[in-house]
């Protein structure tokens, strides 16, 4: 060898063997000749040394193994290779940049980046490759092959670097951590993603808000948000998409078309990745055990999932509100309550959900089918869970007391919210401007004040709204609709709240109570006037005399003394009033109504004063207050109610 004397050189390419068999084997690439066949499989190779290779891939024969890892190899080469993965070592040096490589195969491959040498052209199309396993990809392009299927799922790759990636779901495995945090990857590709946060560099800087992109593609999808270039744009809903494949997926949510079938039960997907995950039920194996529970999961994902019910961890948070949540699709949800956006229409009515699992629910009204029957009273119920909470109210069974007042909760979280009414516990904080709150709803709704954006403008008014839901409320006003409805007095309501408050007068319900001498009330705005009598606070004062009052509908209907405005106007005689309360009292002079009665005598007053004056007949002279005060007079409830004004008189009343 170093006397270059009996070197057998080729003639084709002057390439020189220091032995004929070697320069015999050498020119069969030059000839294409491969004399040794696989019994099995037909393959033929130019060396025997290759075909005995090839032959372990039928037997699985793996003779040479790692002394470091255990990790086997049907060839002696593929383990001298290996091995420099534990040692380090990348003899092999390119002479253009000095990069190094473990493997000859690896530097020659490298080269042609240098060289833009492409030596493999597709017979199919006029692209070319530097290497020949992308050339053999790419004609798969071509044919549609994907000889690589996955065994957890109906999956297949054309690659099997992309189906081993894709095992990496199944198992959970994440062989790629991030030096600077514990942040583990499945792909190579998405650790050195991962790294440009750390290190700054190569990040792509959005030109017009401040966010950042590890990656081009990442940024070139977002400037169509702020460019509305090439995006999306549903033809049914107007949601605009970053991507058509995004498009496409969306528009079957309204053509309920479900091209993904299961081999299994034939269960349909309109989505592929559901497809996949849904192959999972029909495995056996649930290899993923929780620590904490009994509970076991086929995914280690799904158990990353699970683990944040006992660990309380809640990493996804809404950009808008704050409010966090355990896994991104609960994430995606909230955010069309911000958006308004309701994807799943009825096909029967016009009524429109931002999740399917209300469009279900909502769609067993229609069909009649598997609706929950009350046995106690004739309500229907969607479902199953709803009718066991309204169960409660029939069987008094499960419900949770309050223990200060005698409401009743068909949940304990209801109770406990109602509890903070009774300790004035606020444990919610606004971040912003530290405001706190019994209730977290509140919070968030609170949050919006913040936000400058009022996207949602009245059509009838100037007013702009933050919610869909606050603008369908407002509206309200305009149509003069009132769907909520009083099961006692069917009396209707605009909202809820207002629903709520009126219910307490039918059940004598208080739950706001004086610190300082007991008194409760119905509504916490009547406690907060009613704690300024101890105070003796009068914040809001007249212009014109400087007299101040407790709540600024007093001063509003006092300001009327000096401008003599008197908007109340009766639709019968045309006559107008200062007072709202004042025109409901002449109205029953036109109507004969006289709603206050005497619990002596039975007769009956269409004013509340005129009925105290005549209880003074009863009382023998005395006025009703001093009555009470000194023979402590239950008055019934159901005779006469305080107002406001009466109240604030006569404290020691309700």
């Amino acid at each position: 060898m170093h006397t270059g004397k009996n070197i057998s050189q080729c003639s084709e390419c002057q390439k020189s063997f220091i032995s004929k068999y070697y320069l015999t084997e050498h020119i069969r690439i030059h000839t294409g000749e491969k004399p040794y066949q696989c019994s099995e499989c037909q393959k033929s190779f130019s060396s025997k040394y290759y075909l005995t290779e090839h032959i372990r891939i039928h037997t699985g024969e793996k003779p040479y193994q790692c002394f470091e890892c255990q990790k086997s190899f049907s060839s002696k080469y593929y383990l001298t290779e290996h091995i420099r993965i534990h040692t380090g070592e990348k003899p092999y040096q390119c002479s253009e940049c000095q990069k190094s490589f473990s493997s000859k195969y690896y530097l020659t491959e490298h080269i042609r980046i240098h060289t833009g040498e492409k030596p493999y052209q597709c017979s199919e199309c006029p692209k070319s490759f530097s290497w020949k396993s992308i050339l053999t990809a790419h004609v798969r392009i071509h044919t549609g092959e994907k000889p690589y299927q996955c065994s957890e799922c109906p999956k297949s790759f054309s690659w099997k670097s992309l189906l081993t990636a894709h095992v990496r779901i199944h198992t959970g495995e994440k062989p790629y951590q991030c030096p600077e945090c514990p942040k583990r990857f499945n792909r190579k590709s998405y650790l050195t993603e991962h790294m440009r946060i750390h290190s700054g560099k190569n990040l792509s800087q959005c030109s017009v808000c401040p966010k950042s992109f590890s990656s081009k593609s990442y940024l070139t999808e977002h400037m169509r948000i702020h460019t509305g270039k090439n995006l999306s744009q549903c033809s049914e809903c107007t949601k605009s998409f970053r991507s058509k494949s995004y498009l496409t997926e969306h528009m079957r949510i309204h053509t309920g078309e479900k091209p993904y079938q299961c081999s299994e039960c034939q269960k349909r997907f309109s989505i592929k990745r559901r497809l996949y995950r849904h192959a999972l039920t029909h495995s056996v194996e649930n290899p993923y055990q929780c620590s904490e529970c009994p509970k076991h999961f086929k995914l280690k994902s799904l158990l990353t999932a699970h683990l944040r019910f006992h660990t309380g961890e809640k990493p996804y948070q809404c950009s808008v509100c704050t409010k966090s949540f355990r896994s991104k699709s609960y994430l995606t949800e909230h955010m069309r309550i911000h958006t308004g956006e309701k994807p799943y229409q009825c096909p029967e009515c016009p009524k429109r959900f931002n999740r399917k699992s209300y469009l279900t629910e909502h769609m067993r009204i229609h069909s009649g089918k598997n609706l929950s029957q009350c046995s106690v009273c004739p309500k229907s119920f969607s479902s199953k869970s709803y009718l066991t909470k309204h169960m409660r109210i029939h069987t008094g069974k499960n419900l949770s007391q309050c223990s200060v007042c005698p409401k009743s909760f068909r949940s304990k979280s209801y109770l406990t919210e109602h509890m903070r009414i009774h300790t004035g516990e606020k444990p919610y904080q606004c971040s912003e401007c530290q405001k706190r709150f019994s209730i977290k709803r509140s919070l968030y709704r609170h949050a919006l004040t913040h936000s400058v954006e009022n996207p949602y403008q009245c059509s009838e008014c100037p007013k702009h709204f933050q919610l869909k839901s606050l603008l369908t409320a407002h509206l309200r006003f305009h149509t003069g609709e009132k769907p909520y409805q009083c099961p006692e007095c069917q009396k209707c309501f605009i909202d809820r709240n207002r629903l709520t408050v009126h219910i307490r007068t039918h059940t004598g319900e208080k739950p706001y109570q004086c610190s300082e001498c007991q008194k409760c009330f119905s509504e916490k705005i009547n406690l907060t006037q009613h704690i300024k009598t101890h105070t003796g606070e009068k914040p809001y004062r007249c212009s014109e005399c400087q007299k101040c009052f407790i709540d600024k509908n007093s001063l509003t209907r006092h300001i009327r003394t000096h401008t003599g405005e008197k908007p109340y106007q009766c639709s019968e005689c045309q006559k107008c009033f200062s007072e709202k309360i004042s025109l409901t009292q002449h109205i029953r002079t036109h109507t004969g109504e006289k709603p206050y009665r005497c619990s002596e005598c039975q007769k009956c007053f269409s004013c509340k004063s005129t009925l105290t004056k005549h209880m003074r007949i009863h009382t023998g002279g005395k006025t009703l207050s001093v009555l009470i005060m000194s023979e402590k007079i239950q008055t019934p409830e159901h005779h006469f109610s305080l107002s406001m004004q009466d109240s604030l008189k006569f404290p020691w009343l309700q």
